[in-house]
């Protein structure tokens, strides 16, 4: 089968997410060659490659650079393109085809839901939609990614029919002011070529078993019974398009919304507001690719102020949101006053323990000379561990003891509690515990 046929196969007697004019186009290019060079995007943005823990571009068994499932900026910005008509399988088939794969976008978003470098990701989107098989499948990976990392969508020219269930499921949707969005429908193409085969003299002969086996085929026309199955083919695509898009947007775009749209199509920016696409709900704001990544990059390991999964925008300015923390600004000062104070409590506790098992340490305790330069050097070295404090001390300070090493000795055996945080009533502290305290309060007010 040649090439076109194959493509012919694709288009023709199945239904499709696609714009009726990008069906126009295909069927008029069929004759002759399809495919556009339609370079991706973000062709400019990020790094291509997939790099080892040093940095280094991997290579393959023939020392070809290793390409990496998408683009990965600095600052852990993944750009997953969606630039071409969609098809539900062909791994390999890319931009330059004017074609865009199912299975490849798949594989890029179950790649980026683990990959710890991808913090946040944007969708790239300029597609006219395409094969309605694997579209449903693909929003819902959008969705579980979205979930867990932020997913912005850029209608970054068009996102029309299965471009737009796939943008449906991402946190946020930003389009272009000129981008085109929407498209929600179904439509399914077929070729009637029975009078043109008749004129060249020709008469198809189809042989089959199944009553339904040849429904649809282009070498007669349509009956009404078969039209009618079509029908109801196209009507249950239809309900999952608009569930699906409902599960992603929620209250912003629902069924009944997404519906009233008639599969019409929307703008960015436009003069007459019944085709706006913020105002009906399928875009949450005008921007653009540039703008929506700077966003991303600027903000700190990936968050965003945009919409978090299950929240909805409420912004008639079309500014995002504040993201949605779930907690109040008194409680969340409150819980990080009380956090603050825990730690300094814990740190100080550390701290007493440190030091506490410094000078009871052999060659240490008893030893009022060893036991001053011990503290002296645990203070100067606050991440020094009591071992290395213990032999650093006992390998340059004398075995002399002075005359109040011994009951310098009685008062810590008779310490009961030299941490002071025992349950009930603080037993009182030995001289030992006053001298290690005083040193710990010193130390923590320091830092």
């Amino acid at each position: 089968m040649s090439f076109h046929a194959h493509l012919a196969d694709r288009v023709l007697n199945r239904p499709l997410l696609i714009t009726p004019e990008k069906a126009q186009v295909i069927m008029s290019v069929l004759g002759s060659r399809i495919g556009v060079n339609m370079p991706a995007a973000d062709r400019f943005e990020g790094d291509p490659y997939e790099r080892d823990d040093d940095g280094r571009v991997k290579r393959d068994a023939w020392g070809d650079p290793v390409l990496a499932p998408y683009r990965l900026t600095e600052r852990g910005v993944g750009i997953i393109s969606i630039a071409g008509s969609l098809v539900h399988r062909g791994a390999y088939v890319g931009a330059s085809s004017g074609l865009v794969s199912y299975e490849g976008v798949k594989h890029q978003l179950k790649k980026a839901r683990k990959d710890d470098a991808f913090k946040a990701g944007i969708l790239d989107i300029t597609c006219p939609g395409g094969e309605a098989i694997g579209a449903f499948e693909t929003a819902e990976l959008v969705r579980e990614l979205a979930a867990e990392k932020p997913v912005i969508a850029v209608v970054n020219g068009m996102a029309a029919s299965a471009a737009y269930a796939i943008a449906s499921g991402a946190t946020e949707i930003v389009t272009t002011p000129s981008g085109v969005s929407g498209s929600i429908g179904v439509v399914l193409l077929h070729a009637d070529i029975s009078k043109a085969l008749s004129e060249d003299g020709v008469k198809p002969t189809l042989i089959f078993a199944g009553q339904h086996k040849v429904d649809g085929n282009p070498f007669e026309p349509l009956s009404a019974d078969v039209r009618a199955s079509l029908q109801a083919e196209v009507d249950s695509l239809y309900a999952q398009f608009l569930k699906t898009v409902a599960a992603g947007r929620g209250d912003r775009l629902t069924e009944e919304m997404a519906r009233a749209t008639q599969a019409r199509t929307y703008f960015g920016q436009s003069d007459n507001p019944d085709l706006d696409a913020v105002k009906h709900g399928l875009a949450d704001r005008v921007g653009t690719f540039e703008s929506v990544l700077e966003e991303l990059s600027r903000a700190p390991g990936g968050r965003t102020t945009v919409l978090t999964r299950g929240t909805q925008m409420d912004n008639p300015t079309s500014v995002p949101a504040a993201e949605n923390t779930g907690i109040s600004k008194a409680d969340h000062d409150a819980a990080v006053a009380n956090a603050t104070v825990e730690g300094r409590r814990a740190g100080a506790t550390a701290e007493r323990e440190r030091l506490m098992s410094v000078l009871s340490a052999e060659g240490i305790s008893g030893n009022s000379a060893r036991m001053n330069h011990a503290l002296e050097l645990a203070a100067e070295a606050p991440d020094m561990p009591a071992d290395k404090v213990v032999a650093m001390t006992t390998k340059h300070v004398g075995t002399a003891a002075t005359t109040d090493d011994a009951a310098s000795l009685s008062a810590r055996e008779s310490d009961q509690d030299p941490i002071g945080e025992a349950a009930g009533t603080p037993a009182p502290k030995s001289g030992l515990s006053k001298l290690v305290g005083a040193q710990v309060d010193r130390m923590t007010s320091a830092r």
